[in-house]
């Protein structure tokens, strides 16, 4: 069974400490959703080196077993609750893909 994966790019943050709210409770519905967090960017100390339209700014990638539970976890109550905590004035670019078996 192909893996599922979040792909989240951020290209305006305009109040990075509003996030954290989000992050507080985003994190644990993953979690509990078995997600796994592979990457996020650039605020772990990772690196990134952008190309063509590419951005330098926050890029999170998750990954599940399965892309049902991919798109099981974003459906789910907590996770729909830590949306309601992202604030306004944050643009982001978010995708549910199927990875390749």
């Amino acid at each position: 069974m192909a893996k599922g994966y979040w792909v989240s790019v951020y290209p305006a943050i305009s109040d990075p400490e509003r996030l954290t709210a989000y992050d507080k409770l985003a994190g644990p519905a993953v979690q509990a959703g078995g997600g796994r967090v592979l990457s996020r960017i650039p605020s772990r100390g990772g690196r990134v080196v952008a190309h063509e339209a590419g951005i330098t700014q926050r890029v999170v990638l998750i990954e599940f077993d399965s892309f049902e539970q991919a798109v099981a976890a974003y459906e789910s109550e907590a996770y729909q609750k830590a949306l309601v905590a992202l604030p306004d004035g944050f643009e982001r670019d978010f995708r549910i893909v199927e990875g390749i078996d």
